[in-house]
């Protein structure tokens, strides 16, 4: 060969080693902030993929194509349906009954009717609108409940292409790479036996769930009421002019004056004879009110206060995740105070502002009317009584939905019409009957999870494009070459699990899925099994509050230590994977593509 083409093509290898070098380090430092920072993991995969369309790994019009990806565009649909499936009465009306004076039976009820619910619909709406019932119970503690109930859901949602975000977001990736997704109950046979082992080993495992009584929240445990004497001399002058802004111990929430109800409180608004101020923070430092003269100390009494009180739980990746609630600008970012936090079970003492708020916080807030129309509400908190601010819907705009959706999943079923089409269908049905308006829409739009799987999408490409999929793939195949693929198979199973674990099920499922499809491909398979095998590793999280949002959302409902979920959740994953594992080949059979 002459020297000239010997030199084309060892710079042609360099370059290709290079680029494989570029991909790999931006996966390893994607994984690694995943893992070890609290950096949002929607700015960790823009920012991987901003890098590698930068570098050259992927083209402009690859990128544009992972945008507009079939499977993601009906993953957004199927998160805006639920926008109007989350307004269902039936459930709630369903779940007065599903709690008894049996303990078994009212377990078995209330998994049962979560389960079947969360294969359809959203399992954090679902958990949200039974977890204020089983609070609600007298009957049983809500920490022997609670588990069990996020646990169920997770279950559920294994059952169907709809049940968990997972799902879609597996089946967005296989459509990439294959030109065909999985079909809308390909999940079911795995995913309903699982189920069953599942309900099986709660209602086996039940004794080993804790006991922890938690006292009801009592608002005077965290309000203080002082009514402004007419002779004072803090009338006439505004908030910050009284220096009421500054107090380092209590923070003003609201101004009861008259039947109405100021909140929250602006610096420039002025006080009036007879105003009730609310303060909220350590209780116990109270004292430093006596140094404002004409003002007279109150118990919280009944009434408009009460009424006015939200309990939300923080959401991973929200704006104020891991800064305090001074610094956040909380006020003005979602008119609302807080009044009270609990982390862990615990209400937190001491300076409320000065408190870094971590996901899974249950934060007690005293709301403005513009509370619930704020957009960025529902991307930071999970409402735990979404009936406070939601409009009833009347029986027969139930039907309608219930049955739109029923004909939309059978349709797709039969592969009569893509899903796709059916969502949209639905949920133009739902914006002309006003089920769901537009602001909710635009308010509710999935933008974070977007990005997120469009950025994954691209990363998938770059490896492919660079060809370190092929060389992770063969090296991982040669590595267990002597046991065959069924290991293999196990092996993306245990290391998805192992990842949803301590970060989230989405990103988990992104980052498996390149590896499973290569190890597929070098086996020559079908790519199928080890699709489903990162799915159901993905859902799989029992062991920590962490990698599902449902863990999160009951971890301060029922006063769950972390330990609490180790012991209730390894029989359960144990249990969960040893079915997966079984029943996988024998549905999906490992045969060449």
């Amino acid at each position: 060969m002459p020297r000239p083409r010997i030199l084309a093509a060892s710079s042609r290898v360099t370059g290709r080693m290079l680029e494989q070098v570029a991909i790999a380090a931006i996966f390893l430092c994607l994984f690694s902030g995943l893992v070890l920072t609290s950096v949002r993991p929607v700015a960790l995969f823009t920012g991987a993929m901003a890098l590698a369309y930068l570098l050259g790994l992927v083209d402009t019009a690859q990128l544009l194509d992972k945008a507009s990806n079939t499977g993601l565009v009906t993953l957004v649909l199927l998160l805006l349906v639920s926008v109007g499936l989350e307004k269902l009465s039936w459930l709630e009306r369903l779940s007065s009954r599903l709690v008894s004076g049996s303990y078994p039976l009212s377990l078995l009820r209330l998994c049962t009717v979560t389960a079947v619910f969360s294969a359809f619909v959203n399992n954090t709406a679902v958990v949200a609108t039974l977890a204020h019932t089983v609070r609600a119970s007298r009957e049983h503690l809500p920490s022997r409940l609670l588990m069990p109930l996020s646990y169920a859901a997770i279950l559920g949602g294994t059952m169907t292409l709809i049940g968990t975000s997972t799902n879609l977001i597996v089946s967005s990736f296989l459509e990439d790479v294959s030109g065909e997704g999985l079909a809308f109950f390909a999940f079911l046979p795995v995913g309903g036996c699982a189920a069953l082992v599942g309900l099986l080993v709660i209602l086996l495992t039940s004794r080993l769930l804790p006991s922890h009584r938690r006292e009801p929240v009592r608002v005077d445990e965290y309000l203080v009421e002082a009514e402004v004497g007419a002779s004072s001399a803090l009338v006439g002058r505004s908030i910050a002019e009284n220096g009421l802004r500054e107090l380092e111990e209590l923070f003003l929430v609201e101004i009861v004056r008259g039947d109405h109800l100021i909140s929250p409180v602006a610096p420039q608004e002025y006080i009036e004879a007879g105003d009730k101020l609310i303060f909220s923070g350590d209780i116990s430092r109270v004292s430093v009110l006596e140094r404002f003269p004409g003002l007279s100390l109150f118990a919280v009494e009944e009434g408009l206060l009460r009424g006015n009180l939200t309990e939300v739980i923080l959401l991973p990746g929200a704006t104020v995740e891991g800064r305090t609630i001074k610094d956040s600008g909380f006020r003005s970012l979602f008119d609302a105070a807080v009044v009270g936090l609990r982390r862990g079970g615990k209400r937190l003492s001491g300076k409320l502002g000065s408190i870094t708020l971590q996901a899974g916080d249950s934060l007690m807030l005293a709301v403005g009317a513009d509370f619930a129309a704020r957009r960025n509400v529902d991307k930071n908190f999970l409402v735990v009584d979404q009936n406070a601010l939601r409009r009833p819907t009347s029986p027969w705009q139930d039907l309608f939905m219930c049955s739109c959706l029923l004909l939309a999943v059978a349709l797709a079923a039969l592969e009569l019409v893509p899903l796709i089409k059916s969502l949209a269908l639905l949920l133009v049905a739902m914006v002309g009957l006003k089920i769901v308006r537009a602001s909710e829409l635009r308010r509710r739009f999935p933008f974070g999870l977007w990005l997120i799987i469009a950025s994954a999408l691209t990363l998938s490409q770059a490896l492919t494009n660079t060809g370190l999929v092929a060389v992770l793939a063969d090296g991982l195949h040669d590595a267990v070459a002597g046991r065959g693929p069924l290991i293999a198979l196990a092996g993306i199973y245990l290391a998805t699990l192992v990842m949803t674990e301590v970060m989230t099920n989405n990103a988990a499922a992104a980052l498996a899925f390149p590896i499973a499809y290569g190890l597929a491909t070098s086996y020559g398979l079908d790519p199928t099994p080890f699709a489903l095998a990162v799915a159901f590793g993905a859902s799989a999280s029992f062991l920590t509050p962490y990698g599902y949002t449902t863990n999160l959302m009951v971890q301060n409902l029922g006063s769950y230590a972390f330990g609490d979920y180790l012991r209730f959740g390894l029989p359960m994953s144990l249990a969960y994977s040893a079915t997966v594992l079984l029943l996988l080949p024998v549905f999906y059979p490992l045969q060449p593509a």
